[in-house]
């Protein structure tokens, strides 16, 4: 209403007359995409030397072979975000033409990413452009430019002609990049010239969504490549020369991860692989999979500071594991031919939860992790979910809509809502998949085997298989027969009272609370910037402003009424400290202890709130269980 508070009563009442409207002309049906091959190739070029105002500027030429309605899509369900994630609102000064002149366009008024076009007879080609208004601050969303680096991905900078299978669309892309910039990709290089200009070889639509780039200033190339196998190369971009300052250990480490994951998968789906590394505070944090290159981000310090900065440093395990599971396997009912289709996720489980898994196990096997680490790590994941009020009424499998429903925007109690649990859930439900087949084999058969029956299948192969969860069962009975339909059914499809811990017991290991926090514990504190209490008094304070955080749903602290939006201005009478939040919970826990009193801050009010909890600090931990296998050790330890 503030917005119409500038318009008369009379200009208002003609602007809601039914006749102020002009009637949108009807458009024609979107075409139904078709297995047949487009007749022609897309060009595309983009204009990335804006680094100033950071506009990418869109040029493409596309062969049309007849008159009347043409549509042009940008992609919506993106393979990887598992959602319609389109960045439309981003594109600005759209322009359609043939030989110089413009033609008359209209977005669809269902598929807003679609683009109708009126092609006049005799034309055989239309000329697209727009701008991308990337965004220049976090607040308009993902920043993709900096002065010094950029990331391109594709699908925010081209159009595909709809009535075709993307895989059949042949496209071939030019580029001018601010000149001096290196950049890396799995496109592959046609020509470059010497002004930052790069063309690329033609490829299918699809393959080069799939295909994004990182580019800028400050870049190091570091060759993974095992002896006799495909080449794998990291590709690191840097906001300081200095930040790309590996040493000899750090990239034998990175070696060793390509090393065991072709040791587990005993396949290659790519002919060579790029990771696309950014050690920027400035280009938006990413982790995003694709067939041959995997886009990334870390702290500026990932190298630098290689003893603290630690907590994450699974991310490049996770997504070349993604190559193999998500890229080349896919689940049945989330494959599309086309970017428009809707996926459906019922299989993230697998496609992001063993991924999860092996992130994790793989990390720990190339000694990225030591296993300590990891399983420092591990107790975490399972006490987070262990806790989680959330599954007593929503199971795992229902988490697999929240990149549709929730899109991952923030949520306020996240322990009772559940967000794409499938994830480190998934991880517990294949660590107790692993030792399961372990402790009935004698350790002779793993998970493992499954892994190279189930994502190492035709070798060399870069087609996409299907699966199904009949697929996975059989596979799994393959290595071990058991009843794992009902198995992975009561784990995935059913509500329980917290999550899995069975395959960390099985491992040797059980999930403990005591008072002093792990090492993983206190780095991922500093890394969040919080104190994290969500054990003993059940919320999370973030140190510098005193900001609650999250509170853990039925914890001692939402008894006491706290939530989101509140800020602790004093504990105790004293004005809020991290040390003093955590002696408050100490002094509360002894004979003569006092219950936390915290001083609130909610919008223009002050209030007292208690929270009666007197159990000391908590902090999960793995406690070895004696006389029992180290299942757990064998899975970590590097395969020979």
């Amino acid at each position: 209403m503030r917005l119409l508070s500038f318009i008369s009563a009379a200009a208002l009442a003609a602007c809601l007359s039914p006749h102020a409207f002009a009637q949108a002309p009807a458009v024609q049906p979107i075409p139904a995409s078709q297995d047949i091959a487009f007749p022609g190739t897309l060009k595309v070029f983009v204009d990335a030397t804006d680094t100033q105002q950071r506009v990418l500027r869109v040029r493409q030429t596309v062969p049309v072979s007849k008159a009347g309605d043409f549509v042009l899509v940008m992609p919506r369900w993106l393979p990887g975000k598992h959602a319609p994630r389109p960045q439309t609102d981003k594109i600005a000064n759209i322009r359609f033409s043939s030989a110089g002149k413009p033609l008359t366009w209209l977005r669809d008024p269902v598929e807003m990413t679609a683009f109708h076009v009126t092609v006049p007879e005799g034309v055989t080609e239309v000329t697209a452009e727009f701008d991308f208004l990337t965004p220049m601050t976090t607040t308009a969303g993902r920043v993709v430019v900096t002065d010094l680096m950029a990331n391109l991905q594709w699908e925010n900078l081209s159009m595909y002609p709809a009535g075709y299978y993307t895989s059949r669309i042949p496209v071939a892309l030019s580029l001018k990049l601010p000149q001096g910039w290196r950049f890396a990709s799995a496109l592959e290089v046609a020509s470059e010239g010497g002004d930052g200009s790069v063309t690329f070889k033609p490829l299918p639509y699809d393959a080069f969504v799939d295909s994004p780039m990182f580019a800028g200033k400050y870049y190091r190339l570091i060759d993974l490549t095992p002896d006799g196998k495909a080449p794998v190369r990291l590709n690191v971009f840097a906001d300081k020369p200095g930040d790309l300052a590996a040493t000899d250990e750090q990239v034998a480490m990175h070696r060793k991860l390509v090393s065991q994951s072709l040791k587990l998968f005993k396949s290659q789906h790519y002919d060579h692989y790029d990771f696309l590394l950014h050690l920027s505070d400035e280009l938006g944090d990413i982790g995003l999979e694709h067939h041959r290159s995997s886009e990334n981000g870390h702290e500026p310090a990932y190298f630098t500071d290689w003893a603290n900065e630690y907590v994450g440093r699974d991310l490049l395990a996770h997504e070349f594991t993604h190559s193999w599971d998500g890229k080349f396997r896919w689940g049945a009912d989330s494959h599309k031919p086309d970017f428009l289709q809707p996926m459906e996720n019922s299989l993230l489980w697998v496609y992001e939860g063993q991924t999860q898994y092996w992130g994790y196990m793989l990390s720990a096997r190339a000694g990225m992790y030591t296993p300590d680490m990891t399983k420092e790590a591990l107790a975490l994941t399972a006490a987070l979910y262990d806790n989680y009020a959330g599954s007593k009424w929503r199971p795992v499998l229902d988490t697999t809509n929240d990149p549709i429903i929730s899109a991952r925007a923030p949520k306020n109690w996240l322990s009772q809502q559940r967000n794409e649990d499938y994830y480190s859930v998934g991880l517990l439900v294949w660590l107790d998949a692993d030792t399961l087949i372990r402790e009935k084999t004698g350790n002779k058969k793993s998970l493992d085997d499954f892994a190279a029956v189930f994502f190492g299948v035709k070798d060399g192969q870069f087609t996409p298989e299907t699966y199904t969860f009949e697929d996975v069962v059989a596979a799994l009975n393959g290595v071990y027969p058991y009843d794992w339909s009902g198995f992975l059914k009561k784990r995935i499809a059913e509500t329980s009272e917290g999550s899995f811990l069975d395959g960390l017991e099985r491992g040797g290991y059980r999930l403990v609370y005591k008072d002093k926090p792990t090492n993983w514990y206190k780095a991922r504190e500093k890394k969040l910037k919080i104190v994290d209490l969500s054990y003993s008094a059940g919320l999370s304070v973030t140190t510098a402003t005193g900001d609650i955080a999250s509170v853990f749903w039925d914890s001692p602290a939402f008894k006491a009424g706290l939530g989101q939006g509140m800020t602790v201005i004093a504990v105790n009478g004293q004005a809020f400290d991290a040390d003093g939040l955590k002696a408050a919970i100490t002094d509360a826990a002894k004979a003569d202890g006092k219950p936390v009193e915290l001083l609130i801050k909610r919008g223009k009010t002050y209030k007292t709130y208690t929270i009666d909890y007197k159990g000391g600090h908590r902090y999960p931990q793995l406690e070895r269980i004696e006389g029992k296998p180290a299942l757990l050790d064998a899975i970590l330890a590097e395969k020979k």
